[in-house]
This record gives structure tokens, C-alpha cells and sequence, in this order.
């Protein structure tokens, strides 16, 4: 942060402090690099470098290239290291911790377990590994976690509606949520309706990724195809005004992150994110990190930059954080009860971690 904030704006420290959600985190994203280093030297996995700072170098270039093709192409590293059910765990595990000390009480950690198979996983073994990491996660500190299956775009829409019928299957046993990731120029979300329709059918909750590498039209599908409760970045919603009526409307959040946004070119630079328009205009708007280690972020530093390059106050940072435990994946009541632990926590005086 700068030191250009007003008096009516928090410090990064305070930021911290405050409780927070992550309502959009890819677990193939957010590994610790000390553990990508360390699990890669165990299964003999070749990276394209080996010490931690020029590893993340490497890891973060599809960021500078403002592609999402690019960006994407980072998880194979991750990826690599993640087909083992012990190593998955840890990798939950330690997400948990990280993102408790970045203050986080409740985060939803999506990913798609087919890419989790290369080795001897079969898909049960891999939704019990997270489900197992994430556990652990919850009892090592006082976070709250849920998890999220994501179908992939680029991938036979058959496998989503495997992924669908795995999702259903582990609905009460830690998951959440479906969504539909990938890239989404040429694979339009209306080829996986079937799988979107079979979860709705099973009330569950869903969000899709839209409106970040294509245009209104890729909401569009997401909303009326598929019938999706949230949209997974939304960042070319500003450009369909009777659309974006139709989201503020009908109280569909929309899972915002900055710096990946800009990292993949949905928009040209921070200042320009739509963010603040979409806030004054009243949507329902959250703020996430997306993926940790590939944008190097936190929702700390997501919050700090809504300030510092869009001009959020104080109380609207508290706004946002208040609309990000509403927008959770999670029964009423469960919402209901942690969002007023969240309004009492608000009202106190801000003590650092």
C-alpha cells in the first residue's frame, strides 16, 4: 500500500485483522512454494527451476502476459506435485493455516479432482484427501471451510456430469458448491447444462466462471443456461448495462479479484477494475484472492489495493466483507450465526494478529 491512504481508510495491519471470507480460491493455485519445492524433490518431479524466489518468478510470468491461456499454464507446475492423496492434504492443510493468519473465518476452496488422477487416484480418493487436508485445516486453527468441484470448460462436458453425480455424492461431507472453470472463449457454459441441471435438480448451491476472458454473453449462458447462484469474476458485466440490472436485481453476487483479473487482461489495470462501479451501483459484490500463489496475493492485499487504487472507505470495506459472509455457500442458519459473530467483531476496536 501506499502511503497516499486517507485517515478514513485502514492500514494494511488492520486489514488484516479484520474477519474475512474467500468465497473464490483454486487450491491448484494457492500451494505454499516451499512445499511445491520440497514435494517435487520427494516424487522426483522435474520444475523449471528450483529455488524458491526465482520458482515463483517463473510460476507468476503468465501474469505479466495479461492472458488467461498464459495464466493457466502455471497450474501444471502445481499440478504436478498434486496426484498423491497424502500431498493433496497438505496442500489443504496448509492453505487453511495461510489463510487464518490472513485473518479468513470462512473459506470455500474449489478444484476439479479430475486433474488429480495421473497417478492411482481414483476420484473418491482424491475428494477424501481434500476433504481429509481441509479437516485437519479446520482443527489446527478456528477457520470454517467448504469445498467446491469444478467442472473444466475445455473438457468433455460428460466429465462434468461426472463430476456432478461426485459432487451430489459428497453433499453433507464438506461440499458446498459446483462450478464450471476453464477457459472460456470457444467453450461456451450452455454445453455443460446437463450437469448444472442435475445439480440444481439436487439443491445445490452453483457459481460459474464468466465474463473474464469473454464477454456479457459468457454471464449470459452462465445465468440463464446453467442458473448459476453466483458468477466467478463478472468483470464484463459493466459492459451489458440490462444485464448487470438483471445480477443487482436478483442479488447475485459476483466473486471479484483484482489482481488475477488484471494478470489475465480482463482489464487493463487496477484503477480501471469495475469493482467501485459495480459497489455504488449496489451489486452484491465479494472480494477474493482466486489463486494465492500464482497471483501472489491475499485477501488482505486484495482489500488494500479496493483502497488504494478505487478509493474505498472504511465502512465500505466493512460492506464488502458484510457481503462476502452473505454470499457463502452455506444452509441459512449456518450464515445467518457467523454473520453476526462478523457484525459484533466489526463493532469492536481492530487488533492486529
Amino acid at each position: 500500500m501506499s502511503n497516499s491512504l486517507s485517515v478514513d481508510q485502514y492500514s494494511l495491519e488492520e486489514l488484516r485483522a479484520l474477519p474475512k471470507t474467500d468465497l473464490h480460491c483454486h487450491l491448484d493455485g494457492s500451494v505454499r512454494i516451499s512445499t511445491l519445492i520440497e514435494l517435487a524433490q520427494k516424487r522426483k518431479v522435474k520444475l523449471p527451476t528450483t529455488t524458491e524466489d526465482s520458482l515463483r518468478d517463473w510460476i507468476t510470468r503468465g501474469a505479466r502476459k495479461k492472458s488467461l491461456a498464459a495464466y493457466l499454464e502455471s497450474f501444471d507446475v502445481t499440478l504436478s506435485v498434486m496426484q498423491h492423496a497424502e500431498d493433496i492434504s497438505r496442500i489443504a492443510t496448509e492453505l487453511c493455516e495461510d489463510a487464518w493468519a490472513d485473518g479468513i473465518w470462512y473459506l470455500e476452496v474449489r478444484f476439479s479432482p479430475v486433474l488429480h488422477i495421473k497417478g492411482k487416484l481414483s476420484l473418491v480418493k482424491v475428494m477424501n484427501a481434500v476433504v481429509d487436508g481441509l479437516s485437519e485445516g479446520e482443527r489446527r486453527t478456528g477457520i470454517r471451510t467448504g469445498i467446491i468441484i469444478c467442472g473444466i470448460r475445455s473438457i468433455d462436458p460428460t466429465t462434468s456430469l461426472r463430476l456432478a453425480e461426485l459432487c451430489i455424492s459428497y453433499k453433507g461431507r464438506g461440499m458446498v458448491g459446483f462450478d464450471l472453470a476453464g477457459q472460456e472463449d470457444s467453450y461456451p457454459a450452455r454445453d455443460h447444462a446437463e450437469s448444472f441441471y442435475l445439480i440444481r435438480r439436487n439443491n445445490i448451491p452453483c457459481t460459474v466462471h464468466a465474463g473474464e476472458a469473454w464477454g456479457p454473453a459468457s454471464i449470459r449462458q452462465a445465468l440463464h443456461d446453467l442458473n448459476a447462484h453466483r458468477i466467478g469474476h463478472g468483470t464484463r458485466l459493466v459492459e451489458d448495462g440490462d444485464l448487470l440490472n438483471y445480477v443487482n436485481d436478483h442479488r447475485i453476487p459476483l466473486e471479484c479479484c483484482l489482481t488475477s483479473n488484471v494478470d489475465v487482461g480482463a482489464v487493463e489495470s487496477l484503477d480501471q477494475h469495475p469493482l467501485k462501479f459495480y459497489f455504488d451501483q449496489g451489486l452484491r459484490v465479494t472480494v477474493n484472492t482466486d489463486n494465492r500463489l500464482i497471483s501472489d496475493t491475499t485477501v488482505t492485499q486484495e482489500l488494500a489495493l479496493a483502497q488504494e487504487h478505487l478509493g474505498f472507505t472504511r465502512s465500505e470495506i466493512n460492506d464488502l466483507i458484510i457481503m462476502g459472509f452473505k454470499s457463502a455457500f452455506l444452509p441459512y442458519r449456518e450464515r445467518r450465526h457467523l454473520l453476526a459473530r462478523v457484525l459484533d467483531a466489526l463493532e469492536k476496536p481492530i487488533i492486529p494478529f
